[in-house]
């Protein structure tokens, strides 16, 4: 039977690859450096060290090698992502209209960029999904922060990720150390010319999405009470990741579903009001979950992000009930327009393909 937005893949995991190795790097990655910030009191300082552990998600090599230099290209990145959104919130006024709408403009040039980015330099997880969220939420943060002391922050989450991701390293069984190494090396990372003509064509769709589903967010924020545009931006991307044109819009459609999930657990967390250190601990096994998944159930692993970014900018404002009307409302508006411009795309390649032939091209 058909199953064009792969209904059945909702509750079916795909294949283990070590998933948990990674997840503990990934769990211990961005708990640690929470649990410091909150020992020195310095919790409106979270967010940077949340955005940088990001590096620890860069770390499914397989060797400490190439480990090392996938977190070096993928934190690396992050950590210039999180630079430029300091030094555009030293400037932005996002209080005023106009301050939102170039705003959104610098996460649209921030979503193409990076996503060429990640295809050039072949990072994995493609895409500029984690770049527009950290890029939108450091820079349109409701309070100042001294720009010293986030990159502080960040860079020390970053040193962080890169020593837990060669944890293991001089103990590694000979056998995973011999078949490690038989592994090519890309560090210098070399791309066809059609893998690169290819990155900069979809780095238009990147670019489409993300400033569509903002543009319509932000314009639609007076009438549905919205605060949260950019979570429109990081939706839009979403479904731009896929082999085909099915595979992208199931994931778009996956995404809405399983934040509607997510969300109810985030309310049950809201609702319980524990304390900070419970949850950095929830935090923890929130990324942990996110890792065990999210190669193997694309629905399931948003169950756990939606909670898991939820808290991760909300820790220095406190939990609000609101997160949940606007992540919900968002998701749905990103994820629609995401779909939208995979649709169009799709029709274009046709049309191109069709007239190709008529003409003997």
């Amino acid at each position: 039977m058909d199953d064009p937005l792969h209904w059945k893949r909702l509750f079916t995991l795909g294949p283990a690859q070590k998933d948990h190795r990674a997840a503990l790097r990934a769990g211990f990655g961005v708990f640690i450096p929470l649990l410091v910030l909150v020992g020195i009191d310095r919790i409106d300082l979270a967010l940077f060290a949340v955005f940088a552990a990001f590096t620890n998600i860069y770390g499914r090599g397989p060797s400490f090698g190439l480990r090392l230099r996938a977190q070096l290209r993928g934190g690396g990145l992050m950590w210039l992502v999180i630079l430029a959104a300091l030094l555009a919130g030293s400037v932005l006024d996002t209080d005023t209209d106009a301050g939102m709408w170039i705003a959104i403009a610098l996460t649209t040039l921030i979503s193409g960029a990076c996503s060429v980015a990640t295809g050039l330099l072949q990072i994995r997880p493609a895409g500029s999904l984690f770049h527009i969220f950290a890029f939108a939420a450091v820079a349109t943060l409701p309070f100042d922060v001294h720009l010293g002391e986030a990159l502080i922050t960040a860079t020390a989450t970053f040193a962080l990720g890169l020593l837990l991701g060669q944890t293991g390293r001089w103990w590694q069984p000979e056998g995973d150390r011999l078949r490690a190494e038989a592994q090519p090396n890309p560090f210098g990372v070399r791309v066809k010319d059609t893998v690169r003509k290819a990155v900069w064509i979809e780095s238009v769709g990147y670019l489409v999405a993300a400033a569509a589903a903002g543009a319509l967010a932000h314009a639609l924020q007076p009438v549905l009470s919205t605060d949260h545009t950019y979570w429109a931006m990081v939706a839009a991307v979403v479904p731009l990741v896929g082999h085909t044109t099915r595979d992208r819009v199931a994931r778009g459609v996956h995404r809405v579903l399983g934040t509607v999930v997510g969300l109810g657990l985030m309310a049950a967390v809201i609702w319980a009001g524990p304390p900070t250190w419970i949850l950095l601990l929830i935090i923890g096994l929130l990324q942990f979950g996110t890792e065990m998944l999210i190669i193997r159930n694309y629905f399931w692993a948003q169950v756990c992000v939606t909670p898991l970014a939820l808290i991760g900018v909300s820790l220095a404002q406190g939990l609000q009930t609101s997160l949940l009307y606007d992540r919900i409302i968002e998701t749905a508006i990103g994820s629609a327009v995401g779909i939208a411009v995979v649709l169009a795309g799709s029709a274009y390649g046709r049309f191109l393909l069709r007239r190709g032939r008529e003409t003997g091209d």
